[in-house]
């Protein structure tokens, strides 16, 4: 097991804050492109709400799925550079 340095538990916060950071493009991405595309299939009220929340979803999957792969990465290398 590996020990935990200061500068390596600074390593993983910035590769969760990466991971934050990714996902939230995702969610912005997938918010406009769901919006457009749900605006087809519903009115006003019901098509926004569901751009959002499947955008949500992404953007929390995409932030999860990124922040493990980078800490993972540098748990194991030492670095991401």
């Amino acid at each position: 097991m590996t020990t935990i340095t200061r500068s390596n538990r600074a390593d993983l916060v910035s590769a969760w804050g990466i991971g934050v950071g990714i996902g939230l493009i995702a969610l912005q991405l997938t918010w406009l492109v769901g919006a457009r595309i749900a605006s087809i299939f519903w009115e006003a009220p019901v098509g926004p709400t569901v751009a959002f929340v499947s955008a949500c979803l992404v953007g929390t999957i995409v932030a999860i799925v990124a922040g493990r792969r980078l800490a993972r990465k540098i748990a194991t290398h030492g670095d991401v550079a």
